[in-house]
């Protein structure tokens, strides 16, 4: 059975830093494209960060230079560093693995940055 299970939200005043994780098992990482999503209440899901098998990044131009994504394939693991959050970074994360045909999301995380 695969599982994604997001760790590392929290509450952090603007312009702090957190750092998610997304544990896999049941699946081999090093063959999808991982990617992390978020969604921010009353808005639609929207991509964040993505890395390839590869290790190419890319970004959505709200987090560039702010957001920065990880994989580690021998821990079936990735993360994302967030520094300099902003309110508006307040969202539930979900990390995702893809490749044609076939795709998992995990549960999600709540990242809250508040005052």
């Amino acid at each position: 059975q695969v599982q994604l299970v997001e760790s590392g939200g929290g509450l952090v005043q603007p312009g702090g830093s957190l750092r998610l994780s997304c544990a896999g098992s049941g699946i081999r990482f090093s063959i999808f494209t991982m990617a992390w999503y978020r969604q921010a209440p009353g808005k639609q899901r929207e991509m964040v960060a993505t890395i390839t098998q590869g290790g190419t990044t890319n970004y959505a131009d709200s987090v560039k230079g702010r957001f920065t994504i990880s994989r580690d394939n021998a821990k079936n693991t990735m993360y994302l560093q967030m520094n300099s959050l902003k309110p508006e970074d307040t969202a539930v994360y979900y990390c995702s693995a893809d490749r044609p045909g076939l795709g998992f999301w995990g549960q999600g995380t709540q990242v809250t940055v508040s005052s």
